[in-house]
């Protein structure tokens, strides 16, 4: 079984990736300089040359692993040149308990379990699905640093034992924003930004009041400046994402008809 798999791979290539370099086995050979293993830089022109090494060999599939980011260039100009490109989470290629572990015997490991169909591909969505993922996770990832920001808020105001925390449920609401805006424009008042009150609010003006009266040490306004100024960049930042995946969401539903309903 393991002779008829090696036949069906056996123009396969395995890559070992890196931040600098790519390793790339297209055979292997117990020669420890054998041509059949070469390191090329991870630049553009590198990975054209590793494009042309393969087709050198007449590769026609190939395995690498997901490593961290540093696979996207090379899996694309892959997928571009025609290749059958076999993305592999790197706990399937771990190597053996005991061996020496070296980029060379890395992407040679990766050849030999690929060249016998030992290899299961990781997921990877289609071409419409890429950039709509990306821009999500984009967008994730601005959620959690806009939460970070909220919290530096936070830490401004207690440092100034202004209670606003504890008082409203969210300080991002509208009465927390518009708190906000009037002590960094420079009310200190407790009763007049107790005025700023949204009716809905549940809180009242006297307890509002009450959770200003603090010390408004300029170095905490400062940090409380940093931190509303980069909270209101971020979801700027997000809305712009958003309008990226409203127009994939666009695009994908144009180029894809959905089935007609069923009738109830």
């Amino acid at each position: 079984t393991v002779h008829i798999l090696t036949e069906s791979f056996r123009h396969a290539a395995g890559i070992d990736i890196g931040s600098r370099s790519h390793w790339v086995c297209v055979g292997f050979t117990a020669e420890a300089a054998s041509c059949l293993t070469r390191e090329f830089p991870a630049h553009t022109d590198g990975l054209k040359a590793i494009a042309a090494f393969l087709r050198e060999h007449q590769v026609n599939t190939v395995a690498l692993e997901s490593t961290g980011i540093y696979w996207i260039p090379l899996y694309e100009l892959l997928q571009a040149e025609g290749f059958e490109v076999l993305l592999v989470d790197p706990s399937y290629s771990h190597q053996l308990r005991g061996r020496p572990k070296t980029d060379r015997r890395d992407c040679q490991w990766i050849y030999r379990l690929h060249s016998v169909g030992l290899l299961a591909a990781a997921f990877r969505p289609d071409e419409k699905t890429c950039p709509l993922r990306a821009y999500l996770r984009q967008r994730g990832n601005l959620i959690r640093q806009a939460s970070k920001h909220v919290q530096h808020k936070q830490k401004a105001l207690e440092q100034m034992n202004l209670k606003l925390t504890e008082i409203l449920s969210d300080i991002t609401g509208v009465t927390g924003r518009s708190i906000l805006r009037a002590i960094l424009r420079g009310t200190r008042a407790p009763e007049k930004l107790a005025k700023y009150r949204d009716k809905q609010c549940k809180a009242s003006e006297a307890e509002i009041a009450q959770a200003l009266t603090g010390t408004y040490r300029e170095e905490h306004l400062f940090e409380l400046k940093l931190a509303y100024e980069a909270w209101q960049f971020t979801l700027g930042q997000v809305a712009k994402v958003d309008g990226q995946i409203a127009l994939q969401l666009g695009r994908m539903k144009c180029d894809r008809a959905l089935p007609p309903l069923k009738s109830k």
